[in-house]
Order: structure tokens, then C-alpha cells, then sequence
């Protein structure tokens, strides 16, 4: 089923792509009192964790805005991808997270399970200025040669 068609999902998505600081004190509207969260770098177990977490990344991040890219519905689940974009305090340079989100509803239609996929190391580690470079120089050894070479034996 298509996002849109669906007014839970839909209501999911005005909310990620409109989403202001002051907007955070409204969750309960779309999530339950004991709603999980988990994404890279949190785990909690209720709406108020949650709030905690979003508005962390207003105060912690110039200019976050969520772009939903494509979704799935089915029963009582949702699947969506996203891109987040958002500048670092203090910095000019737009950066972007693409992930994806699993959200399951509650009967009342509100989010009772949030968990967003994201790869850190790629969308948020590498990035950085000293840890990057060790992280690329990590992955480029563990890559897989993928020009129909025979593997190296070293």
C-alpha cells in the first residue's frame, strides 16, 4: 500500500518533513507513551527519551529537515527512506544522512516502534577530519576487488 493511501503513514510523513524544534513537545500526538526508539546512537523506551533525542538534534544542529523518499504499508508496519540533511553548528557545509526508517503502529494508529537505519561510519564517521581518513584507509583493505581480478594472496 501506497504511504500516502495510508493516513497513519502519511501523518508520519508531514510530521519527519515539517518537523521544527516547538514541534517536539507534540510527539505524543504520533507516538505512544511507551514507544521504542532506536537509531545508531540511542535506544529508549518511552515518548519522553524520544523528545529527548529530537530535541537534542535541534540544539546540537543547524537547520535538520527530513526528506521521506519512498515508503512501504503493510498491516500495521511501515518502511520509509529518507534523507536528513543538516549543517554542524557553526559550519556552513550542508551534509546529508541517507537512511531509512521501520515504524510499527499501535491500534490507536499512533508509532509505537521507531527504529532508522542508518550506516554511521559512512554517513556520519568518515566525514570527520582526523577518524575519516582511518576509516576510509580501513574499508578500502577490507573491499572486495571488484574488477574480475584474481585475489591477492599476501
Amino acid at each position: 500500500m501506497s504511504t500516502h493511501a495510508d493516513p497513519r503513514a502519511a501523518a508520519a510523513i508531514h510530521f519527519f518533513e515539517q518537523l521544527r524544534a516547538e514541534d517536539v513537545q507534540w510527539m505524543g500526538k504520533l507516538y505512544t507513551e511507551q514507544a521504542f526508539f532506536k537509531d545508531p546512537f540511542n535506544e529508549v523506551h518511552e515518548l519522553v527519551g524520544a523528545q529527548r533525542i529530537f530535541a537534542h538534534m535541534f540544539e546540537s544542529l543547524d537547520a535538520p529537515r527530513f526528506v521521506v523518499l519512498d515508503g512501504l504499508v503493510q498491516n500495521d508496519q511501515c518502511f520509509l527512506t529518507w534523507d536528513f540533511n543538516f549543517r554542524l553548528k557553526g559550519q556552513t557545509q550542508q551534509r546529508r544522512i541517507h537512511g531509512s526508517s521501520h515504524l510499527r503502529f499501535a491500534a490507536d494508529g499512533r508509532i509505537a516502534y521507531h527504529r532508522d537505519y542508518w550506516d554511521a561510519a559512512e554517513e556520519f564517521y568518515e566525514k570527520l577530519p582526523l577518524l575519516g581518513g582511518l576509516l576510509r584507509l580501513i574499508k578500502r583493505r577490507l573491499t572486495v576487488d571488484q574488477r574480475n581480478q584474481p585475489l591477492r594472496r599476501k
